[in-house]
């Protein structure tokens, strides 16, 4: 199960290497884009992010002034950052005040992951075990599911296989405990609507496990606005 590696503490000079060199190898695999788009998040981390408060805050001009961009370009690429999930809003800005921004650590490691053995064995390793000393973020407990259901059936029509697909991938015992047993229920236009087993189930993925959801509802379909989880 994928878990943060905090940037704080013993040894913090080293995880933050390894979380750029993480960035790095991930952008090197890609195209063009995504490498101009990595390398300039890159800079603000290095430049003007606070690591141990998780903060980042700059104004758009000072932006394109590192990127040597204009304003246009930074508030494009500042929103595609922010709809991967890479960067979050901490407290918007507002009367001229440059809003506070922090990175989401557990979606640029679940993206990068794929692409850490490039860098080595011994990289894979040990950013493994950095995830284990940062402690178990989620107390996963297996559930049962129901009769005729496993990790491996999509029965449902529409995008949620989709989206099953893409949560087994990037965390296949996460899924299996959590994920797995969610069926998907009509819904409206924009709206994706899944039912739970239990109360108790509906209530644990909506308070932990919802940003993850809506992030891979959005990446099967840009249009899904919504992610809904309900007991059944």
């Amino acid at each position: 199960m994928m878990q943060v590696m905090r940037p704080v503490g013993r040894q913090a000079a080293a995880r933050k290497y390894d979380l750029l060199s993480a960035m790095m190898a991930h952008a090197l695999a890609g195209d063009p884009q995504r490498q101009r788009l990595v390398l300039r998040l890159m800079a603000l981390i290095t430049t003007r992010y606070n690591w141990q408060r998780d903060e980042l805050t700059m104004g758009q001009r000072e932006i394109a002034r590192l990127w040597c961009v204009d304003e246009r370009t930074v508030k494009r690429d500042m929103a595609r950052l922010r709809e991967a999930g890479w960067i979050v809003v901490k407290r918007q800005g507002a009367r001229g005040r440059v809003s506070v921004l922090g990175l989401g650590l557990e979606r640029i490691l679940l993206d990068t992951r794929a692409d850490w053995s490039n860098i080595g064995e011994d990289f894979t390793a040990r950013m493994g075990e950095e995830a284990q000393e940062a402690g178990d973020p989620l107390n996963v407990v297996p559930f049962r599911r129901p009769d005729g259901t496993s990790a491996e059936e999509g029965g449902q029509d529409g995008v949620w296989p989709l989206i099953r697909a893409r949560l087994r991938d990037e965390d296949p015992a996460l899924f299996d405990a959590w994920f797995a047993a969610l069926s998907s229920a009509e819904g409206q236009g924009g709206v994706l609507h899944l039912v739970a087993p239990s109360r108790f189930h509906a209530t644990y993925v909506r308070t932990h496990l919802l940003a993850r959801l809506q992030m891979a509802a959005r990446r099967s379909d840009p249009t899904l606005g919504e992610v809904r989880v309900t007991p059944g």
